[in-house]
Parts: structure tokens; C-alpha cells; sequence
């Protein structure tokens, strides 16, 4: 092992045919230049007065504070930013110790949320401490990754794997070394808010006025240290429309292998937020264009794979992003469960169809079919149970929305997700999967009156009412073979298949109906209710 990594260091062959990998360059560190308030422009309405609380805090305590990173630069474009970190020389135990309800997380990066509010009006303002920037040999080497060496981790500062990958980073250092270890010139200034002036060490001014994005330092050492910089990279360019600095952009595909090293739960992480930038259509044709797809998210894989196979699916998942960026973009929540759900709808109902052909009843099929996509395309990460719980009662939902029953659809509309379930049915009908009809009508009902509501129920009473002497008008003779599937069917199949293929008595009809809908209510509320 010892012997391996010298001959790495020194550019020497391993005594095997096998090129040695390319030398790691150390990261040059930059110069201060401090950008008044009349030549950056940045409006001081943008700023987040919690931030800006922040900040005055930690520098009425005596330390050094700045807003950092990609707030600076949405603020130098003239965006309000999304989120506001702040960066400081004070240690996480010094900045939790200035703040009432202040909390030290991460383990790779140790920083310290500061929690303004409380409930779904609460934010939060990430504070990191200055790192020191220390070259890939000073740091101590372990074998496996996080999971793998959690006992050689333990109680260590500066890490990294085989690959060079840094697993631990909490050696604290100035301001200038802290700049240099960040990746992108543009994301590598501070912004003072009570001085007013913003603080650049690499160009990143200079870069995000010719909106291009440059790596600090050598690309192929910074993408092996963290090679979700990667990803980064494409979401970047889809979100700010800036152009990629020619060495930046060109080890990215010969790098793209090395993702297969991050854990699973943080290229989920990342893509969740690929997702949900407002520029979700652009991001994945980044990702596309960049080969950053295939193997690292299964998800985007499988559906973009069924989306050039199918016209349909394609125009599902496209109306799909189009809203969720559309949301965005007008400052409303957006749920990841909804835009998955989205992603992986046909792949489930392709199970469930083949699940039923075989002779599986519709629900434990629908079961069936959720549960093998999740193990196919969500694995075992952290955060799945609530995201499986709301994709699981939206594709749930579906079947009982289709089925749009006079004693059902009360209680319906009062489940907790019957807005995303709702929504989702939409936007089935917006490519013709299911009738407009009924999402026009789902949409009346839930919005409606009191009396509006009992009005629709009584039309709708009397339309399936309508079809029964319809059925019964046939010639006698022997029942069709089909008409025994009938019932199991309506859990899962069109809305008026019950009604339209029922021959018995009224009574009989209507006591049939009442045990399905009750079944399909049950599982719902049950489902909703481990949301």
C-alpha cells in the first residue's frame, strides 16, 4: 500500500504495464482584492436579514464574518439567493455558543446551523469555519470510503481514500486558504454586508461578469478530491447559463467513473437538487450532453431510457419538469416524492399491467410493482422511508381517483395528499393517459361548495345509474367469459369498467361497489397516515 502510493506521488509505474495517474498539482492560493460597493452593485435588498444578523453577531464577538459562496454571486447577478451561508474564523463550538437555538453537524465538514423561527416558516443560515487548504499527501489514507472505514475515520481531521477523494476536512485555517479549497472563482468570494464590500481571491468577479465558470486551480486534482464537482459543474451552467473555461470542462467525462465512489445517498442528494433548481429541463440535457447520466442516477436513467422509447412517457416526464421549474420559478414549494413519482410512473405501471396479465389481484400487484422499483431504482438511502411513503400514496391514489365513486369521493379529498395525487392525475390527463373529464371533474369537486360538491355527486349518481338498463338491454344468452374479471378489476382499471360490465341486481351491484371502495379507502388512509 505504502509502496503504491509513493510511486503514485513520484509519477512512477507500479511495475505493471498500467500508465501512471497524472500528477496532483497543488492549488495555487489567490490574492486579496476587496470590491467596493459602487463597483459590484449588489442590492442590499436581496440580503436575508437573518444572514445579515448573523454576520453582525459573529463580528460584534469579536471574529471575522462574510456571506460566502454562491449567494455572493446570485447577488452579482441580481438574484435573490436561495439559501445565505456565512463564513467566519470562529470554531463551530464558538459560533453555537453566540447563538440561542445553534446546532454542529456533518461529519466529512463539520459546520453549525443557526435556526431562525420555528415550523415551515423556520430557516436556516449555514455557518462553516475558514479551512485550511493542506495538500492530498499531508492528509492520512484509508482504504475503503465512508461506510467501509467508519473506525479508521473516527477522531480524524483530514482524510482521504485511495483516489485522492477527501473523506474528512476540519482543519481550520485563514480566509485565503479557504477560498483556494473552494471549487468555482465564482463561488469563491465574501460578501461583508455591513462594510459593503465583497472580498475576491481568484477572479470570480471578473468571471461572473463574462459569466464563465473556471475551476480554482488544476480541474483534474479538484475533481478527484470531490468528484461531485462534477455534477455541480452542470448544474451551474444550466442554472446561470454560463459558459465552461475550455480546462475546466475538459477532463469531465474521463472523470465522470469516479462518481461511482460517492455514497448513494449523496448522488441522491444531488440529484433531488439537479431537480429542483427551476431549471430541472436544462439540468438534465447538461447532464446528457456532459455523459453524467448512465450509472450514477438509475432514476433519471430509467426514465429519460422508457421517455425515447415512448412518446407518451416522454411528454409526461417533460410536463413533469416544465411544472416543477415552472413552481420554482413563482416561489412555490415543490416536493421531490412528486417529481420521482413523475420519473418512475410508467416504470411501475408497466409492472402492475404485467403483474395483472398474470393473474394478480390489482392491489397487491400495484404493491408489488411500487415495491420492486424502489428496490430497482431507490436503494437503501437515507431520507427514502418519508419519500417512498408520498410516492407510494400518490401512484396509490391514482387507481381510487380513476374509480371516482359517489361513497368514496368525500372522504377522498380529505386525505393529506390528495393535492400531489390530484396533480398528478392531471398531468396523466394532460397526455391523454386517462379522460380530461375526470381530472376537469376532480377539479370541480374538490374546489366547489358545499352544494357544488353534492350537486356533482348527484349527476354523477345518476349517470352510472343511466348505464345499468343500458347493460341490461342486451339479447339474452350466456354471460361473456369476461364479466366474472369485472370487479377485481375496477381497483385498478377505468372508472366506468364496474358499472358498464355488471349484469346483476341493483342491490348486488351496489354491495360489491361498497366493499371495493372501502378496501381502497382503508389502504389509503393508512398510507397517508404513515406519511
Amino acid at each position: 500500500m505504502i509502496k503504491k502510493l509513493i510511486h503514485r506521488l513520484l509519477g512512477k509505474s507500479s511495475g505493471t504495464d498500467q500508465p501512471a495517474e497524472p500528477e496532483l498539482k497543488a492549488t495555487p492560493l489567490g490574492q486579496r482584492v476587496e470590491i467596493s460597493a459602487a463597483q459590484h452593485g449588489i442590492d442590499p435588498d436581496l440580503l436575508d436579514d437573518h444572514a445579515v444578523r448573523v454576520v453582525s453577531t459573529l463580528q460584534g464577538a469579536g471574529f471575522e464574518a462574510y456571506v460566502v459562496g454562491g449567494a455572493v454571486r446570485d447577488l452579482l447577478v441580481g438574484r435573490r439567493p436561495k439559501d445565505f451561508d456565512v463564513a467566519t474564523n470562529a470554531t463551530p463550538e464558538q459560533v453555537k455558543a453566540l447563538f440561542r437555538r445553534a446546532f454542529i453537524i456533518g461529519r466529512r465538514f463539520r459546520i453549525v446551523h443557526v435556526v431562525f423561527g420555528r415550523g415551515r416558516e423556520h430557516e436556516v443560515i449555514e455557518v462553516s469555519t475558514f479551512r485550511a487548504l493542506l495538500a492530498a499527501e499531508a492528509a492520512e489514507q484509508v482504504e475503503g470510503n465512508e461506510k467501509t472505514s467508519r473506525a479508521e475515520l473516527a477522531g480524524k481531521t483530514h482524510v482521504v481514500d485511495a483516489s485522492g477523494r477527501v473523506l474528512r476536512d476540519n482543519v481550520w485555517g485563514p480566509q485565503v486558504e479557504d477560498a483556494a479549497r473552494r471549487d468555482f472563482t465564482v463561488n469563491a468570494m465574501y460578501y461583508d454586508p455591513v462594510t459593503r464590500t465583497v472580498v475576491d481571491y481568484h477572479g470570480g468577479f471578473a468571471d461572473v461578469r463574462a459569466r464563465v465558470l473556471r475551476m480554482i486551480g488544476d480541474p483534474l486534482t479538484r475533481y478527484r478530491e470531490d468528484p461531485v464537482r462534477l455534477l455541480r459543474v452542470a448544474r451551474f451552467v444550466a442554472k446561470l447559463g454560463f459558459s465552461v473555461e475550455p480546462k475546466t470542462l475538459k477532463p469531465v467525462q474521463a472523470m465522470a467513473v469516479s462518481l461511482a465512489q460517492v455514497p448513494g445517498s449523496r448522488l441522491f442528494d444531488e440529484m433531488v437538487k439537479l431537480l429542483q433548481t427551476g431549471h430541472a429541463v436544462a439540468s438534465l440535457e447538461v447532464l446528457q450532453r456532459m455523459g453524467l447520466i448512465q450509472g450514477v442516477f438509475p432514476v433519471v436513467e430509467a426514465a429519460l431510457e422508457g421517455a425515447s422509447q415512448d412518446p407518451r412517457r416522454k411528454a409526461f416526464i417533460d410536463l413533469a419538469l416544465q411544472d416543477t421549474d415552472r413552481r420554482v420559478g413563482e416561489g412555490k414549494p415543490v416536493a421531490p416524492s412528486f417529481l420521482l413519482a413523475c420519473l418512475l410512473w410508467h416504470e411501475v405501471l408497466g409492472r402492475w399491467t404485467t403483474l395483472k396479465e398474470a393473474g394478480e389481484s390489482p392491489f397487491p400487484a400495484l404493491q408489488q410493482a411500487i415495491d420492486a422499483v424502489f428496490e430497482a431504482r431507490i436503494g437503501d438511502i437515507s431520507g427514502r422511508g418519508k419519500l417512498a411513503a408520498d410516492m407510494r400514496e400518490i401512484w396509490q391514489m391514482q387507481p381510487r381517483l380513476e374509480r371516482r365513486t359517489v361513497s368514496s369521493a368525500p372522504g377522498l379529498i380529505d386525505q393529506p395528499r390528495f393535492r400531489a395525487g390530484f396533480d398528478f392525475l392531471r398531468l396523466r390527463a394532460d397526455v391523454d393517459e386517462v379522460p380530461q373529464e375526470l381530472a376537469e371533474w376532480w377539479e370541480d369537486y374538490s374546489l366547489g361548495t358545499e352544494d357544488e360538491r353534492e350537486a356533482l355527486l348527484q349527476a354523477l349518481k345518476a349517470s352510472q345509474t343511466r348505464r345499468v338498463p343500458a347493460s341490461r338491454a342486451r339479447p339474452e344468452g350466456p354471460r361473456p367469459a369476461s364479466a366474472p374479471a369485472a370487479a377485481p378489476s375496477a381497483d385498478g382499471d377505468a372508472p366506468t369498467a364496474p358499472e358498464a360490465d355488471d349484469t346483476d341486481s341493483p342491490d348486488r351491484r351496489r354491495r360489491r361497489r361498497r366493499r371495493r371502495g372501502g378496501r381502497g379507502a382503508a389502504t389509503g388512509e393508512s398510507g397517508a397516515s404513515g406519511a
